[in-house]
């Protein structure tokens, strides 16, 4: 019994079967669909990028204003009217001077780690002539000193850098004032740990050779430094938002080529129908 021969596909175009596999125009739900998510992705990024760039501004502008700070001459430090107006903003690093009579019976060590190793700073209550205290970083003082560092006797004068208080703790360590362990300077727990009254909200660093003695806390040591990658997040934002508008050009541009195939098509169907 012979096969029956196949039907030719002679009425058909070439590269027609290839045209019927390509995937044809996308609807308007998901034209719409798609043109809302890279707008709101290429605004978000924009946004992103041009809030970079204005906090590229103020860190320069912070940058600019503590170095002016930094290296000013010494103001007197705020007394207790002013505390409650001390911010990081307007007062972090000034260049300020007090005196008064250090309290080494209430000497407190603060874990640091610096140039010079792994130590303590030692923070040592100053009181003042109108009865308020201070609280002086006087330096770095290694492991083996600790508290045992010397500390001056009577009428001292404090030339430093003004601190706002740290509060809380290192990282992943937890300030103890039950046992004395801190991480941080934070004036408020270290000051009620030893029942102190009237303690300025802020701490000052004292810089270096403010005590000549051989086993004297080393000043001077503060770190001021303020990272400033913004310019590279706001690059990296604005390219995710010419990523965004580039891709969305690659789909509009496909989905032309799509609706041009399917009207040629369209075109050979009604051709072959005549």
């Amino acid at each position: 019994m012979m096969s029956q021969p196949r039907p030719s596909n002679t009425g058909r175009a070439p590269g027609a079967a290839s045209q019927d596999a390509a995937p044809g125009p996308r609807g308007m739900v998901v034209r719409y669909a798609l043109a809302l998510l890279a707008g709101i992705l290429f605004a978000g990024f924009c946004a992103l990028g041009t809030w970079q760039v204005k906090r590229l501004f103020w860190k320069l502008d912070l940058i600019e204003r503590v170095e002016q700070r930094v290296h000013a001459p010494a103001t007197d430090a705020p007394g207790p009217a002013a505390w409650a107006s001390i911010t990081p903003q307007t007062d972090e690093y000034r260049h300020v001077r007090l005196s008064g009579t250090y309290l080494p019976i209430f000497n407190t060590l603060v874990q640091a780690t610096t140039a010079l190793g792994s130590g303590y700073w030692l923070v040592t209550p100053l009181r003042l002539a109108d009865g308020s205290t201070v609280l002086v970083n006087r330096g770095f003082v290694p492991k083996r000193a600790g508290i045992a560092a010397s500390t001056p006797a009577g009428i001292v004068n404090v030339d430093g850098l003004l601190r706002i208080s740290e509060t809380g703790g290192g990282f992943l360590r937890e300030n103890s004032p039950a046992t004395q362990h801190w991480y941080s300077r934070d004036v408020a727990a270290i000051g009620a740990s030893h029942m102190l009254t009237n303690v300025a909200p802020y701490f000052v660093d004292a810089k270096a050779k403010s005590e000549t003695a051989v086993d004297a806390p080393v000043g001077g040591l503060t770190v001021i430094s303020f990272p400033n990658n913004h310019l590279v997040y706001a690059l990296t934002w604005f390219a995710l938002a010419l990523m965004v508008a580039g891709i969305s050009w690659w789909i509009v541009r496909e989905d032309k080529r799509r609706r041009a195939r399917g009207a040629q098509r369209q075109e050979s169907d009604h051709a072959g129908q005549d």
